[in-house]
């Protein structure tokens, strides 16, 4: 599968959230030097086709909502709630 470097650097961010924490989708977009992007990387996340490798439910939104998630919130609540990252919504 062949990425967009605007992928990699989303990825590879994303792969450095340790388990137990989280970010925004903010937090990603300016992190990776792309600061207003902050939708391309959440749409971006929602259709991970690698979520083995690259943890995109540790990214939540910035008024601390879930957000979306491939396999669906209750899914991505249950992996948050799994790692220690969220006590219960």
């Amino acid at each position: 599968m062949k990425l967009t470097p605007f992928q990699h650097k989303v990825y590879d961010f994303v792969k450095t959230i340790p388990k137990g924490n989280t970010a925004t989708y903010k937090e990603v977009a300016v992190a990776i030097g792309h600061p207003r992007a902050y939708r391309a990387v959440g749409n971006m996340l929602n259709r991970n086709p690698i979520i083995g490798k690259v943890p995109c439910h540790r990214v939540i939104k910035s008024n601390g909502q879930i957000g979306g998630f491939a396999l669906g919130t209750d899914k991505k609540v249950k992996l948050l709630q799994k790692e220690g990252a969220i006590k219960s919504l």
